[in-house]
Formats: C-alpha cells, sequence, structure tokens
C-alpha cells in the first residue's frame, strides 16, 4: 500500500525540500511525498536546486508551500520535522518523527551537500521501516 509522507521545516526552502525529493526518488511509486513549512520561504533556495541536480533531479519544478497548503492531503503515514521544535504543528499523522538537521542554507557548497547526503540517507532509513 501507498505511504503518505510529510516532511517539514520553517522555510520549506532546503530540508524538507530535499527531503521530498528523496522519498520520490528512493519511494517511487510506492510512495506520495509531500513538503511545507511553518513560515514558507516563498522559494526554493537555489542552492538546494544546485545540489539535487548532482544526482539528477529537477527541484525548480518545487515551490515552497506553507502546512494549509498540504493539509488536505492528511492523514499522513509519517510527518517528519528537521528539528523545528514548536514551530511545526501538529498535523493528522500514524507517526511522528523529528530529524535534528541543521539548516544548510548558509553553507557553503560541500557542507550544504553534506546536509543533503544527510538527509538522503535519513530518507532511505525512513523508507526501510515503513
Amino acid at each position: 500500500m501507498k505511504k503518505k509522507l510529510l516532511f517539514v521545516c520553517v522555510e520549506n526552502s532546503n530540508r524538507s525540500q530535499m527531503s521530498q525529493a528523496f522519498a520520490k526518488m528512493l519511494g517511487g511509486e510506492n510512495v506520495d511525498a509531500y513538503s511545507a513549512g511553518s513560515k514558507p520561504l516563498g522559494i526554493v533556495n537555489p542552492k538546494a536546486i544546485t545540489s539535487m541536480k548532482e544526482l539528477g533531479y529537477d527541484l525548480s519544478k518545487h515551490e515552497s508551500k506553507s502546512l494549509k497548503d498540504v493539509e488536505q492531503f492528511a492523514p499522513f503515514d509519517a510527518v517528519v520535522t528537521m528539528g523545528c521544535g514548536d514551530a511545526c504543528p501538529w498535523m493528522p499523522a500514524k507517526k511522528f518523527i523529528d530529524w535534528e538537521i541543521p539548516d544548510p542554507k548558509n553553507m557553503q557548497p560541500d557542507d550544504f551537500n553534506k546536509a543533503r547526503d544527510l538527509i538522503r540517507n535519513k530518507v532511505k532509513e525512513l523508507l526501510q521501516t515503513l
């Protein structure tokens, strides 16, 4: 059965966007992945677009969304937050997970890619446990 995942960070411009992309890449037809922000920036960070393009994923087609924009897809099998604590309100889900991943928006490309790779590994582990 297809799993529905929601990835949430504050701005929905880096971590949650990349998490959504990896869930689609790694989960394929078995996953419906969404992302949102508690205070969406309105754009996807160009660094995230470049970083994901290196792995063959076009993040430029994604949009920065609010939680209100994705609540219609609830309930989710899992809601994953990125260490945003109180800034991430509750959404209907079977499972809640918090990944303490630092916001890479101001990181240099090498460190940004390390954060991206950490996210890929976390998404891979998540998909194996669902």
